[in-house]
Protein backbone atom coordinates (compact mmCIF):
# COMPACT_ATOMS: atom_id res chain seq x y z
CA UNK A 1 0.00 0.00 0.00
CA UNK A 2 1.32 3.42 -0.97
CA UNK A 3 1.57 6.00 1.79
CA UNK A 4 -0.04 9.42 1.54
CA UNK A 5 3.41 10.96 1.02
CA UNK A 6 4.16 8.54 -1.82
CA UNK A 7 0.84 9.29 -3.48
CA UNK A 8 1.43 13.02 -3.08
CA UNK A 9 4.80 12.68 -4.83
CA UNK A 10 2.95 11.37 -7.92
CA UNK A 11 0.48 14.26 -8.01
CA UNK A 12 0.11 15.95 -11.39
CA UNK A 13 2.06 19.25 -11.52
CA UNK A 14 -1.01 21.45 -12.03
CA UNK A 15 -2.79 19.90 -9.04
CA UNK A 16 0.35 20.05 -6.89
CA UNK A 17 0.77 23.71 -7.74
CA UNK A 18 -2.79 24.49 -6.63
CA UNK A 19 -2.38 22.52 -3.38
CA UNK A 20 0.43 24.86 -2.34
CA UNK A 21 -1.00 28.13 -3.67
CA UNK A 22 -2.33 30.45 -0.99
CA UNK A 23 -5.00 32.95 -1.97
CA UNK A 24 -2.73 35.87 -0.98
CA UNK A 25 -0.45 35.21 -3.96
CA UNK A 26 -2.86 33.53 -6.40
CA UNK A 27 -3.71 35.61 -9.46
CA UNK A 28 -7.33 34.54 -8.90
CA UNK A 29 -8.82 33.16 -5.71
CA UNK A 30 -10.18 30.12 -7.57
CA UNK A 31 -6.59 29.20 -8.45
CA UNK A 32 -5.61 28.87 -4.78
CA UNK A 33 -5.99 25.71 -2.70
CA UNK A 34 -9.40 26.76 -1.38
CA UNK A 35 -11.56 24.81 -3.85
CA UNK A 36 -9.47 21.68 -3.32
CA UNK A 37 -9.71 22.24 0.44
CA UNK A 38 -13.50 22.30 0.16
CA UNK A 39 -13.45 18.95 -1.63
CA UNK A 40 -10.78 17.41 0.57
CA UNK A 41 -12.66 18.26 3.74
CA UNK A 42 -15.56 16.09 2.58
CA UNK A 43 -13.28 13.29 1.35
CA UNK A 44 -11.42 13.23 4.68
CA UNK A 45 -14.69 13.14 6.59
CA UNK A 46 -15.93 10.24 4.47
CA UNK A 47 -12.69 8.28 4.92
CA UNK A 48 -12.70 8.71 8.69
CA UNK A 49 -16.44 8.12 9.07
CA UNK A 50 -16.33 4.92 7.02
CA UNK A 51 -13.32 3.60 8.90
CA UNK A 52 -14.56 4.22 12.44
CA UNK A 53 -18.05 2.97 11.51
CA UNK A 54 -16.51 -0.37 10.54
CA UNK A 55 -13.79 -0.41 13.21
CA UNK A 56 -16.08 0.25 16.18
CA UNK A 57 -19.35 -1.63 15.59
CA UNK A 58 -20.44 -1.23 19.22
CA UNK A 59 -20.17 2.58 19.27
CA UNK A 60 -23.36 4.59 18.97
CA UNK A 61 -23.83 7.59 16.69
CA UNK A 62 -22.86 10.11 19.34
CA UNK A 63 -19.63 8.30 20.19
CA UNK A 64 -18.67 8.03 16.52
CA UNK A 65 -19.40 11.73 16.02
CA UNK A 66 -17.08 12.66 18.89
CA UNK A 67 -14.24 10.59 17.48
CA UNK A 68 -14.69 12.08 14.03
CA UNK A 69 -14.87 15.63 15.39
CA UNK A 70 -11.49 15.25 17.04
CA UNK A 71 -9.83 13.40 14.17
CA UNK A 72 -10.86 15.84 11.41
CA UNK A 73 -10.33 18.96 13.55
CA UNK A 74 -7.98 21.70 12.36
CA UNK A 75 -5.48 20.87 15.09
CA UNK A 76 -5.25 17.21 14.13
CA UNK A 77 -5.02 18.00 10.41
CA UNK A 78 -2.22 20.48 11.09
CA UNK A 79 -0.26 17.84 13.02
CA UNK A 80 -0.61 15.39 10.15
CA UNK A 81 0.47 18.11 7.71
CA UNK A 82 3.63 18.71 9.73
CA UNK A 83 4.38 14.98 9.84
CA UNK A 84 4.11 14.87 6.03
CA UNK A 85 6.48 17.81 5.62
CA UNK A 86 3.89 20.11 4.07
CA UNK A 87 5.15 23.28 5.83
CA UNK A 88 8.44 23.12 3.93
CA UNK A 89 6.66 22.60 0.62
CA UNK A 90 4.32 25.49 1.32
CA UNK A 91 7.25 27.73 2.29
CA UNK A 92 9.05 26.83 -0.93
CA UNK A 93 5.96 27.66 -2.99
CA UNK A 94 5.61 30.96 -1.13
CA UNK A 95 9.20 31.93 -1.82
CA UNK A 96 8.85 31.07 -5.51
CA UNK A 97 5.77 33.28 -5.65
CA UNK A 98 7.62 36.12 -3.94
CA UNK A 99 5.29 36.11 -0.94
CA UNK A 100 6.33 38.23 2.03
CA UNK A 101 4.64 36.19 4.75
CA UNK A 102 6.40 32.86 4.23
CA UNK A 103 7.15 32.02 7.87
CA UNK A 104 3.74 32.99 9.21
CA UNK A 105 1.92 30.96 6.58
CA UNK A 106 4.08 27.87 6.99
CA UNK A 107 3.60 28.01 10.75
CA UNK A 108 -0.13 28.70 10.76
CA UNK A 109 -2.13 25.66 11.91
CA UNK A 110 -5.26 26.68 10.02
CA UNK A 111 -3.30 27.11 6.79
CA UNK A 112 -1.52 23.77 7.23
CA UNK A 113 -4.82 22.01 7.89
CA UNK A 114 -6.26 23.60 4.76
CA UNK A 115 -3.27 22.51 2.67
CA UNK A 116 -3.61 18.93 3.92
CA UNK A 117 -7.30 18.90 2.99
CA UNK A 118 -6.42 20.38 -0.41
CA UNK A 119 -3.87 17.60 -0.92
CA UNK A 120 -6.49 14.96 -0.10
CA UNK A 121 -8.92 16.66 -2.48
CA UNK A 122 -6.33 16.73 -5.26
CA UNK A 123 -5.48 13.05 -4.79
CA UNK A 124 -9.17 12.19 -4.88
CA UNK A 125 -9.52 13.97 -8.22
CA UNK A 126 -6.47 12.22 -9.63
CA UNK A 127 -6.92 8.62 -8.48
CA UNK A 128 -10.30 8.35 -6.77
CA UNK A 129 -11.45 7.44 -3.27
CA UNK A 130 -10.49 3.77 -2.90
CA UNK A 131 -6.74 4.17 -3.64
CA UNK A 132 -6.34 6.94 -1.06
CA UNK A 133 -8.59 5.75 1.77
CA UNK A 134 -6.09 3.33 3.34
CA UNK A 135 -3.31 5.92 3.05
CA UNK A 136 -5.45 8.56 4.77
CA UNK A 137 -6.41 6.16 7.57
CA UNK A 138 -2.77 5.20 8.09
CA UNK A 139 -1.77 8.85 8.61
CA UNK A 140 -4.64 9.51 11.02
CA UNK A 141 -4.56 6.16 12.84
CA UNK A 142 -2.73 7.37 15.94
CA UNK A 143 -5.21 10.21 16.30
CA UNK A 144 -8.15 7.83 15.96
CA UNK A 145 -6.62 5.64 18.67
CA UNK A 146 -6.10 8.66 20.91
CA UNK A 147 -9.68 9.82 20.44
CA UNK A 148 -11.01 6.45 21.54
CA UNK A 149 -8.70 5.83 24.48
CA UNK A 150 -7.74 9.19 25.96
CA UNK A 151 -9.48 12.30 27.18
CA UNK A 152 -10.66 14.62 24.42
CA UNK A 153 -10.46 18.36 25.04
CA UNK A 154 -13.97 19.14 23.80
CA UNK A 155 -13.47 22.88 24.27
CA UNK A 156 -10.53 22.85 21.86
CA UNK A 157 -12.36 20.71 19.32
CA UNK A 158 -15.41 22.98 19.52
CA UNK A 159 -13.30 26.10 19.10
CA UNK A 160 -11.69 24.65 15.99
CA UNK A 161 -15.07 23.70 14.57
CA UNK A 162 -16.64 27.13 15.00
CA UNK A 163 -13.47 28.89 13.82
CA UNK A 164 -14.03 27.29 10.41
CA UNK A 165 -17.34 29.18 10.36
CA UNK A 166 -15.69 32.44 11.35
CA UNK A 167 -17.46 32.42 14.73
CA UNK A 168 -16.52 32.36 18.40
CA UNK A 169 -18.08 30.62 21.37
CA UNK A 170 -18.78 32.07 24.79
CA UNK A 171 -18.82 30.07 28.04
CA UNK A 172 -21.10 31.10 30.87
CA UNK A 173 -21.14 29.70 34.38
CA UNK A 174 -24.85 30.02 35.16
CA UNK A 175 -25.11 28.48 38.60
CA UNK A 176 -23.82 26.28 41.37
CA UNK A 177 -25.41 24.11 44.01
CA UNK A 178 -24.44 22.03 46.99
CA UNK A 179 -22.17 22.67 49.99
CA UNK A 180 -18.70 24.20 49.46
CA UNK A 181 -16.95 20.82 49.74
CA UNK A 182 -19.23 19.17 47.15
CA UNK A 183 -20.38 21.94 44.85
CA UNK A 184 -21.71 21.29 41.36
CA UNK A 185 -21.36 23.98 38.71
CA UNK A 186 -23.58 24.53 35.67
CA UNK A 187 -22.25 26.05 32.44
CA UNK A 188 -23.55 26.98 29.03
CA UNK A 189 -21.94 27.34 25.61
CA UNK A 190 -23.33 30.24 23.60
CA UNK A 191 -22.85 30.62 19.85
CA UNK A 192 -24.29 33.61 17.99
CA UNK A 193 -26.64 34.29 20.91
CA UNK A 194 -27.92 30.70 21.06
CA UNK A 195 -27.30 28.33 23.96
CA UNK A 196 -25.82 25.40 22.11
CA UNK A 197 -24.78 23.18 25.01
CA UNK A 198 -25.21 22.75 28.75
CA UNK A 199 -23.06 20.88 31.23
CA UNK A 200 -22.55 20.19 34.92
CA UNK A 201 -19.46 19.22 36.88
CA UNK A 202 -17.63 19.35 40.19
CA UNK A 203 -15.50 22.21 38.82
CA UNK A 204 -16.19 25.04 36.40
CA UNK A 205 -13.76 23.50 33.90
CA UNK A 206 -15.49 20.14 33.98
CA UNK A 207 -18.91 21.75 33.51
CA UNK A 208 -17.58 23.71 30.52
CA UNK A 209 -16.12 20.55 28.97
CA UNK A 210 -19.49 18.85 29.30
CA UNK A 211 -21.23 21.86 27.74
CA UNK A 212 -18.75 21.86 24.84
CA UNK A 213 -19.30 18.14 24.37
CA UNK A 214 -23.06 18.66 24.03
CA UNK A 215 -22.54 21.61 21.69
CA UNK A 216 -20.39 19.48 19.38
CA UNK A 217 -23.13 16.89 19.22
CA UNK A 218 -25.67 19.57 18.28
CA UNK A 219 -23.45 20.96 15.53
CA UNK A 220 -22.81 17.52 14.06
CA UNK A 221 -26.53 16.66 14.10
CA UNK A 222 -27.29 19.89 12.25
CA UNK A 223 -24.58 19.24 9.67
CA UNK A 224 -25.87 15.75 9.03
CA UNK A 225 -29.46 16.99 8.77
CA UNK A 226 -28.62 19.85 6.41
Amino acid sequence: MATLAELAAELAPDLARRVFTHSSWASERTLSYERLEFLGDSVLGLCISTHIFERYPDYNEGELAKIRAYVVSRGTCARVAIKLGLPAQLAEAAREAGAANVASLAGNANVLAAVLEALIGALYLQIGLEPIMDAVIEEFDEHIAYATSEHIDYKTVLQEEVAKRGQEVEYRVVGSEGPPHARTFSSQVVLAGEVLGRGKGRTKKVSQQEAAKEALEVLREREEGA
